[in-house]
Formats: structure tokens, sequence, C-alpha cells
């Protein structure tokens, strides 16, 4: 049986401690089980890195951890995550509406800032947005409650052919690659249709603000659409 200890107070945490979490938090939201490699391919970390970290939550109650064994979130672990994924999307979003810094800029920047905003300017700067639900990239933003909506949708390389999507979600970080993405429009909100696709994982043929572009498979797998 688990032993569940109390929620450690905020102030012993670390930044990494909250980086830890929110990738925990992160790969289990991709449907995928959070294994040592998996985490340290997330966190861009060695193996060994992650195992002396992952102990470390344990000690503290924000995860379960076996060795060999999948990482699991406790609920206290959990929260911990979604104050921090929310910190860190509220902040992309802001420097993105308020402050025009380009999508491709802004997760670099909010990685720096979200361990170290206040609950009240958290709260002010969700009352300037309008208290959102998604952040530039598509990304949901958890409620000031721990509620996370869905962005579903379908990869663009299932869309049916000459048949129009908006796109809700870019599951990208890399600033290279948003460059690229945006360079084509293809932002959330953005209207795009697939005129053809080539077989064996090859290009798709598509058309976007009135203009055609051959998008490269692995790039269309980024893209979420309705």
């Amino acid at each position: 049986m688990t032993k569940h200890r109390p929620a450690p107070d905020h102030k012993v945490l670390t930044p990494a401690h909250e980086d830890y979490l929110k990738a925990i938090y992160t790969v289990q939201a991709r449907g995928e089980e959070v294994s040592n490699s998996a985490l340290a391919a997330q966190l861009d970390v060695s193996p060994a890195s992650t195992t002396n970290m992952v102990k470390k939550l344990a000690d503290l109650g924000l995860v379960v951890y076996e060795p060999y064994q999948t990482v699991q979130l406790t609920e206290s672990g959990n929260r911990v995550a979604l104050e921090v994924l929310r910190h860190h999307r509220l902040l992309e979003l802001y420097l993105r509406e308020k402050l025009n810094l380009p999508w491709e800029s802004v997760h670099e920047e909010a990685e720096r800032l979200e361990h170290v905003i206040s609950e009240a300017l958290e709260d002010a700067i969700a009352e300037a947005l309008g208290d959102p639900t998604l952040d530039p990239h598509g990304d949901p933003i958890p409620s000031k409650a721990g509620v996370v909506e869905c962005a579903c949708g379908i990869r663009l390389t299932e869309a049916e052919l000459d048949r129009p999507y908006e796109i809700v979600r870019v599951l990208l970080q890399d600033p290279d690659r948003l460059v690229y993405l945006g360079g084509m429009h293809l932002y959330p909100h953005s209207v795009v249709t697939v005129l053809k696709r080539a077989p064996f994982s090859g290009p798709l043929l598509i058309e976007v603000a009135d203009e055609r572009h051959s998008l490269a498979h692995d790039m269309a797998l980024a893209l979420v659409v309705k």
C-alpha cells in the first residue's frame, strides 16, 4: 500500500521539482507511460538524473515510484503540476497577446517566469486576458480549480481530402519549427485543406490562406484539427 504524505510546503519546492512534475503531467497527458527514459527525453536530461529527482519527489509525497515501474503523480503532485502549467500557459498568452512577442519565443520566456509569479499576479494576468482557456499554441490552460478542457481533434495527417479543417492545437515548442509553420499561416484557428497526400508517410499538399504548400508528414502530425 502506498503511504500518502501531506503535501509539502511550496517553499521547499525548487524550480527543478516543478519542472519534473510538469513534465510528468505532460507525458501522461499525451497518453504515454511515464518511464525514466520518457521523462529524461521530455526534459533533455540523463536517465540517472531523472532517477535521482523522481526519488526525491517520491520522498516529498508528490509521485508514486517503484524501480522499473512507471511514475505516477499523487494528488498533491498533480495539483502542483497543474498550477505550474497554468502559470506557464497564462504567461505565454500574455506575452503573445499583450506584449506582441512572436509565438516561437513565448515558451522559453514563460519557462523562466513560471516559477516566480505570485498567485496575485496570476489572477491579474488571467483577468487581463479575460480568463482564457487556451494558450497561443492551442494548449488548454488549467483553470484555477485545476480543470483542464479538452482541445480535441484529429491529426492533420488523418484529415479527409478537399475538406476544410480548423487548426485547434499545435503540438510543438521548437522555435525553428514554429517559425516555419507561422510562415505558412498554420496557427490555431487557421483553416487548412489537405489537397493531396503522398504515400509512405510522404508530404501533404495543403491549402491555407489561399496559398498552397508542401508540408512534411511529421510536421502535419503536430497539427490537431477539427
